[in-house]
């Protein structure tokens, strides 16, 4: 039995531990309260102010913050899950499902960029423009991404009229005569509507402008979305994938920056219109629309209104010149009298202009894509095609010592001068000059230098040996790709950042779709502008076009000494006779194909298409990259 004086200290202690509700429960003889049933209710109370906490978050920050901070999160959640998903399934033991790793990471970033939108759009753009070093799924899924982007309502352009131009975009007071409420045109951050001016005195044509509008969630979302896409690449590089990504975040995140700045984009289209004009070989053949300052600010930009079709159109563009479309059944109705030149002018036109601006200017045009290429009948001379180029947001300007480099490696390569090659790419911060001369000249090359270069060339051809008649498996193909990637670069900050954008410059030059076969900045010389130049047909050498205005631009710089001048002139003549054996073979091949077709034979495998074969195999063998034939399609 428990002695008295026990039982009263105990009945203390429990007395102080309860509330003076309790104590009245127990001297009625009451029962303790159910204490779960309050756990339950309390966490209740508290998930519901959490879920009321985070919907007034996200209702403030989707109206006053463009739903800026949750599309970070979004971006950082789907990150994450990529980056886990790789390490825990991409090894040896899992060879056989890495297609399927890839096909869920490549749904994963698509449905991210399209569900965030934006500058998103811009950074799956230039993936998709990369799209041949990607897996397969990938290359599929960001094809995609070059589709219309959806469009603001005509209550928010009326709201960013009012903002930057303090008028309405028509009606009584209104900045234009006529302002057509739907979009022509819509991309990731703008849309273009077409409009008319009111008349001035002694105007006696009606003048019609092409309005862009800038989305005006682009610019609150601008920061946000830079700081989750330097986050990104710091993750990308030293958790998931040991890549160098990172490196080129700043000078990417600044061009974007300026993209979104139409007061630049008029000065960016003003002064290329002053390059082309003073150049006679482009002067009559390219048009720069003229823009209207008065119209316009760093939100809403007016050009001229220019009629055309668009290089992306290619039934239409072989029916301007009256040409038949090998991929269309039947031919198109022409409405208009053919303009002169074939799609041969046409192609000339292009990579005269684009060769100009890398080697004579130094002021490339970074967004060439087929729908911001225009070809109409010429204004003055009816019978003939003139090129029309627009959308001038992103240039980068390329200084006299970088450009002279690339002039030197180009000419180098084409005139086999390896030794040359080699100097331009170790100054870069970058190996393995015999890949960047193979992959640019499109052939195996060995690069014979000394001793050293004999031991490479050595250990390179036993590494070809060893891997012939061995089927690589998806893992050792993709750690080939990696170990190569790291050889080529070496040392990134020794790496100038122009080159991000015109090897940007060219991807989008070389296919129709926005694809390339490689990325690394140096294959693009032999690739340039090759793949609208092969779905038209390969009407023109574009390697001989472009190779020549890389090698006079040298021989034609001012400030050159006697000496100087004619040491140029004479590497000039040089690279000339180089050039004609390859026109040789561009003009055999050509002639082939016709003799084929004239005899009733299998038809021959054209210039471009030959030149393609020999890439893909190169890709596979020497990088492991199984590029598939929908990266070139147009």
């Amino acid at each position: 039995m428990t002695p008295p004086s026990t039982w009263f200290r105990a009945r203390h202690l429990v007395g102080q531990s309860l509330t003076g509700s309790s104590r009245r429960y127990l001297s009625k003889g009451a029962t303790v309260p159910n204490v779960p049933n309050s756990r339950l209710r309390k966490y209740t109370r508290r998930t519901g102010y959490t879920l009321l906490g985070l919907g007034a978050l996200w209702a403030v920050d989707r109206s006053y913050n463009a739903s800026a901070v949750f599309r970070n999160f979004r971006t950082l959640w789907a990150c994450a899950a990529i980056t886990l998903d790789y390490k825990l399934n991409f090894t040896p033991e899992k060879s056989e499902l890495i297609p399927e790793l890839h096909e869920r990471v490549a749904t994963r970033m698509y449905d991210l960029f399209t569900s965030n939108g934006g500058l998103y759009i811009k950074i799956g753009q230039a993936i998709g423009a990369n799209a041949g070093l990607l897996p397969k799924p990938m290359q599929i899924k960001f094809a995609k991404l070059f589709d219309d982007a959806p469009q603001i309502p005509y209550a928010t352009v009326e709201q960013v009229f009012k903002h930057e131009l303090g008028r309405p975009p028509c009606g009584p007071g209104g900045v234009f005569e006529i302002f057509e409420e739907q979009a022509v045109a819509s991309a990731s951050i703008a849309q273009v509507h077409k409009a008319k001016l009111w008349p001035a005195p002694g105007d006696t044509e009606e003048k019609w402008v092409a309005v862009k509008v800038q989305k005006p969630d682009v610019a609150t979302q601008m920061e946000w979305d830079l700081g989750a896409y330097r986050a990104v690449m710091w993750m990308f590089e030293n958790w998931a994938f040991d890549l160098p990504v990172y490196f080129a975040v700043d000078f990417v995140a600044d061009r974007l920056r300026e993209e979104l700045d139409f007061v630049m984009e008029a000065e960016n289209a003003r002064k290329t219109a002053e390059y082309v004009k003073a150049e006679p070989r482009l002067a009559d053949n390219v048009y720069i629309p003229k823009v209207y300052p008065e119209f316009s600010t760093k939100k809403v930009m007016t050009a001229e209104w220019i009629e055309g079709v668009r290089l992306s159109d290619r039934p239409a563009i072989r029916a301007l010149m009256g040409e038949a479309d090998p991929g269309s059944p039947s031919p198109l109705p022409q409405t208009t009298k053919p303009l002169k030149g074939g799609v041969k002018a046409i192609m000339q036109i292009m990579v005269e202009l684009f060769s100009a601006q890398m080697f004579n200017w130094g002021w490339v045009h970074c967004d060439p894509h087929p729908g911001n290429v225009i070809i109409r009948p010429h204004p003055t001379r009816p019978g003939l095609p003139q090129l029309v180029l627009i959308d001038h947001g992103l240039y980068v300007g390329v200084e006299e010592g970088f450009r002279r480099q690339w002039v030197e490696l180009w000419r180098g390569m084409l005139a086999g001068d390896f030794d040359a090659v080699e100097k331009v790419t170790r100054q870069w911060g970058m190996g393995i000059p015999d890949l960047v001369a193979s992959a640019t000249l499109m052939k195996p090359v060995k690069l014979h230098r000394g001793e050293e270069g004999k031991r490479r060339a050595e250990r390179e051809r036993e590494r070809r040996e060893e891997s012939q008649g061995k089927e690589l498996s998806q893992y050792e193909m993709s750690m080939l790709m990696k170990k190569r990637l790291k050889e080529f670069l070496i040392d990134t900050d020794m790496m100038p950042k122009a080159l991000i954008f015109l090897t940007r410059n060219m991807r989008y030059v070389v296919c129709h779709t926005q694809k390339i076969l490689l990325n690394h900045p140096l294959k693009i010389s032999a690739w340039c502008k090759v793949r609208n130049n092969q779905s038209l047909g390969s009407p023109v050498n574009r390697i001989k076009i472009t190779g020549y205005w890389a090698s006079r631009s040298l021989s034609q710089r001012p400030n050159l000494t006697f000496t100087q001048r004619a040491r140029e002139y004479w590497h000039h003549l040089i690279f000339r006779a180089v050039m004609l054996s390859l026109d040789i073979v561009f003009w055999t091949n050509k002639f082939t194909v016709w003799m084929r077709g004239r005899l009733g034979l299998r038809p021959g495998v054209g210039f471009e298409d030959e030149l393609e074969k020999t890439m893909r195999e190169y890709a596979k063998s020497n990088l492991g990259v199984d590029v598939s034939s929908d990266v070139f399609a147009g």
